[in-house]
């Protein structure tokens, strides 16, 4: 029996095949990245989901934020690389499908009733405002229903069942391993304004050429004598509206924002002591090694956490006897707390105090350490990984 060839309809074939391969490698890669650069600072992807907790009235899984995102970005690198594999292929197009039109929603959410101001998608090496966060899932959205749709034409690349097991083991492995580990280590790649070799004082004033952001004030102003209400720019008002006894002003002018400006990478650093006093620019400038111990909230340290801090304090204490060094410790805690700490521990660190949000920034750790000289990062430690007095010694002291 003579079977017709019809050439239009390999064509076809062919291109659905591109289109979801295509599909399959922009999604996955796509997927990998976002994820893996989330998982880089899961703390800082955890400060980001309790927004998201706020806005959403949830706030009772704040203490559980970290270990959520460490989940979600394993789940994100997974699906990617499972994507790519060919691996799963129907679980994968429904986990995919359901993953996008929850984010989809959520930064139409978080767009529209201006909720958020950046989505955390890339963490913070690649800032997105919730707008172009929504924009990129709408694409996302596309290439996904191509791939739910094909699903069945996936072809595994591995085609032993014992290797795809091993190979989608060896994946979960890594995928939520990479969060686990930065957690508890730091980030492999720290892109916050405290990063080592930054100087501090520098990031803090805008550079001499730069411009910062310029705004427009708009008057509501009323006509004492016609009653007539409008409103006007600052520049339409101090042009000589404001001479003029016949108007006066109504509330509070509001602001707009007429030109994007340079945006200075440390604006809210501001150290006080127990007093109020601003020390900050005293601590920061330290032409000696300054250790700067960050807990952001002391009352939420574990006794690991303590364990911890008592060992940094120790070396500390040990070190200052043989060199000229200052050891502070920067917390957004009250100063009862931040004392009855110190006497229960005998700190030797002298105690100052901060907003939670550049703390936050400093160190991605309860309790963390920095190494500063002359306001320069020489180096960065979590609570795990801070060295031995000899180590510290033989590495920065005796230089």
């Amino acid at each position: 029996m003579e079977t017709n060839f019809n050439p239009s309809q390999k064509k076809s074939t062919n291109f659905i095949d591109i289109l979801l391969g295509f599909s399959r490698i922009f999604v996955g890669a796509l997927f990998i990245l976002s994820g893996f650069i989330k998982a880089n600072d899961p703390t800082g992807f955890g400060y980001k989901l309790q927004e998201y907790f706020h806005v959403f009235h949830t706030d009772f899984l704040n203490d559980y934020s970290t270990w959520i995102a460490i989940i979600i970005c394993g789940f994100e690198i997974a699906m990617g690389v499972f994507l790519l594999l060919g691996i799963y292929r129907k679980t994968v197009a429904w986990g995919l499908l359901l993953l996008i039109i929850f984010f989809t929603f959520l930064t139409f959410y978080s767009a529209f009733f201006e909720v958020v101001s950046s989505c955390g998608c890339f963490g913070d090496a690649i800032p997105l405002t919730p707008w172009e966060s929504f924009g990129k899932d709408l694409v996302l959205l596309v290439f996904i229903l191509i791939i739910f749709k094909y699903r069945n034409r996936i072809k595994p690349l591995i085609t032993s069942s014992g290797k795809r097991s091993f190979a989608a083991f060896l994946t979960l492995v890594i995928s939520f391993g990479i969060g686990i580990y930065t957690l508890f280590f730091l980030p492999f790649i720290d892109f916050l304004p405290y990063k080592v070799g930054n100087d501090i004082p520098k990031l803090m004033v805008l550079p001499e050429g730069e411009e910062s952001d310029v705004f427009e004030y708009i008057y509501e102003i009323k006509n004492k004598s016609t009653g007539e209400t409008k409103k006007v720019t600052d520049k339409e008002y101090m042009a000589g509206i404001w001479e003029d006894d016949n108007w006066e002003v109504i509330g509070e002018p509001a602001s707009r924002l007429v030109k994007k400006g340079y945006q200075i990478p440390i604006p809210d650093l501001l150290i006080s002591n127990a007093e109020g006093d601003d020390v900050t620019h005293e601590i920061i400038e330290n032409p000696y090694y300054n250790f700067i111990v960050v807990s952001t909230y002391i009352d939420k340290l574990s006794t690991a956490d303590v364990i911890a801090l008592d060992r940094i304090n120790s070396t500390i204490r040990d070190l200052s006897s043989d060199y000229n060094l200052r050891a502070v410790l920067l917390t957004a805690s009250s100063s009862d707390t931040a004392q009855k700490l110190n006497t229960e521990m005998d700190l030797m660190l002298e105690t100052f105090y901060a907003d939670a949000v550049p703390l936050k920034s400093m160190v991605r750790s309860n309790p963390g350490v920095l190494l500063l000289q002359n306001g320069v990062v020489i180096k960065k430690w979590s609570k795990l990984t801070f060295p031995s007095k000899e180590e510290l010694e033989k590495t920065y002291l005796q230089k």
